[in-house]
């Protein structure tokens, strides 16, 4: 309402202005001499022509001979010579008295009332503009209290929003045009706590969950563990004791993935502990037998040399790839490996269907899914796993589509 006041009052004081300056405009066209009166004053003088105390009174004027010299003057600030009066603009008559001819100079006061005019014209705008000078200032003082600090509070707060800062409120007014607006972004704020909080209690949640689970699950892992390890050694065929130690083994992976899946409910996916070492490449051999519990790899060397590995995480990386295949190919499996002067390259592949060429650079993204597997179950984690391993162990992981699927492991060499 402010806002519309103060601009009325300065439309008016414009109008006012404009109605000032149009009336004094008006008045200076209408300022003329008055002929009726200048015409008795010359008729008074010359029917009293030498009777001083006789002339009117009313005009300013100055008589002068045929010569030029001045005869009468009835005020000082009078044309006293046909120059000056010229020079003033004065109106100039003849003047004919005792058979002689004589000049009448009376003084022109348009150019005085000219300039009084002239004089009350800056007077009202130099009024005027005050006033719209004042009413400017109050109009910014206004537009700096309703719009510009409003707005300055509000990016201060969209700051700290997005800093996490989600407790302090945001100071509403609604005498300004933001008022509205204030509201709703502090309403933002609001459900974005209520998110914030929702979010940290599934969190909790969670993770309590997870320690139940993981407790749940060790229970009957180490009911299994036991039962394969008197199976082991009640055994007499050696088949059947391979089965049992497999079983074991599996146990203890078992186990393990475990203990990881309850700190990976703390911390982030990405900061489960890798821990490489120096290590013979007859761990490569053994993790790969490990993982191939379906036996549909054939035979294959891995060259003697030393790798820089983390034993469980490459445990975990081979069975990641085989689990794959044996889900998504179903085919024989191929294991070839060769070494250079950094890495040991040990390939997994299989003659499935593969996956879209565009589509091999994104399989290493977290939760990401080839577009052939639909229908059939997956978490899209194990090539991603599989490449966060390699690569904390100073490694990598290379995918190819070719008559098949292929991932490499390139293994650093010590």
């Amino acid at each position: 309402m402010k806002k519309y006041v103060l601009i009325l009052l300065f439309l008016i004081t414009i109008a006012a202005e404009a109605a000032i300056v149009f009336s004094i405009g008006n008045g200076i066209s209408e300022v003329e001499q008055d002929t009726v009166a200048i015409n008795r004053c010359v008729k008074a003088i010359e029917t009293n022509f030498g009777q001083e105390e006789a002339y009117p009174k009313e005009l300013s004027y100055a008589i002068l001979d045929d010569e030029g010299t001045l005869v009468y003057q009835n005020r000082e600030d009078v044309s006293t010579t046909l120059n000056e009066a010229i020079k003033k603009n004065d109106t100039i008559l003849d003047l004919n008295a005792g058979g002689r001819s004589y000049k009448i100079i009376l003084a022109n006061p348009v150019r005085e009332q000219i300039e009084t005019l002239q004089r009350n014209i800056v007077v009202c705008i130099l009024v005027i503009s005050g006033i719209q000078i004042i009413l400017l200032i109050l109009y910014i003082v206004y537009l700096y209290r309703t719009v510009i600090a409003p707005f300055d509070r509000m990016k201060d707060f969209a700051v700290r929003v997005a800093g996490g800062n989600l407790d302090l409120p945001l100071t509403m007014d609604r005498g300004h045009i933001f008022g509205g607006f204030t509201e709703s972004f502090d309403l933002m704020r609001s459900e974005l706590k209520k998110a914030r909080i929702a979010e940290k209690k599934a969190y909790d949640d969670k993770n309590e969950l997870v320690a139940k689970l993981s407790h749940d699950i060790k229970t009957p892992v180490a009911s299994i563990k036991s039962t394969s390890e008197i199976g082991y050694e009640l055994s007499r065929d050696e088949k059947t004791k391979e089965l049992f130690n497999t079983v074991n083994f599996k146990s203890d992976q078992i186990t393990t993935l475990v203990d990881n899946l309850f700190n990976s409910s703390i911390n982030e996916i990405t900061e489960i502990s890798v821990e490489p070492s120096g290590q013979p490449s007859e761990v490569i051999t053994t993790a790969i037998k490990n993982a191939d519990y379906m036996k549909k790899a054939g035979r294959f060397t891995i060259p003697d040399c030393r790798v820089y590995v983390d034993k469980l995480r490459l445990q975990q990386a081979f069975d990641n790839i085989f689990m794959n295949s044996y889900k998504y190919a179903g085919t024989p499996i191929t294991v070839s490996a060769e070494k250079d002067d950094e890495y040991l390259r040990v390939t997994v592949a299989d003659t499935g269907d593969g996956v879209k060429k565009e589509e091999l650079p994104l399989l290493k993204e977290k939760y990401w899914r080839g577009s052939n597997i639909t229908g059939r179950d997956g978490a899209g984690l194990g090539l991603y796993l599989t490449d966060y391993f390699l690569n904390s162990m100073d490694g990598c992981m290379e995918l190819a589509s070719k008559d098949g699927f292929s991932v490499t492991f390139c293994i650093r060499i010590l």
